[in-house]
């Protein structure tokens, strides 16, 4: 396999730290997601760099979908306290009504 070349880790950095930035992740984020030793992107970049001698570029993208995939599938933990707290109002505001 052909290993990636300087520009091509420097953009797939540049990837990554965009893709953090629009889902709202965080470099520990990914690093819990590939299992990564340390939160530094040269520690990451140096995971990707792994899987992608091992399987090249489709094992590289097929990881990162099913990651994206895991953030997707986990619900966002202020949406649920938005509802926990729309519930709470919701059963003060019906104490209320019955006491009054």
């Amino acid at each position: 396999m052909v290993t990636l070349s300087p520009d091509q880790l420097e953009e797939l950095q540049v990837f990554l730290k965009e893709w953090l930035r629009h889902s709202g992740r965080t470099q520990a984020d990914l690093r819990r997601a590939l299992r990564a030793e340390s939160i530094r992107m040269p520690v990451l970049l140096e995971e990707l760099r792994r899987l992608h001698d091992e399987q090249g570029l489709r094992g590289v993208a097929e990881r990162l979908c099913a990651i994206e995939a895991l953030w997707q599938s986990e619900p966002d933990s202020l949406t649920q306290l938005d509802l926990d707290l729309d519930a709470l109002l919701n059963e003060i505001r019906e104490g209320r009504q019955t006491q009054g």
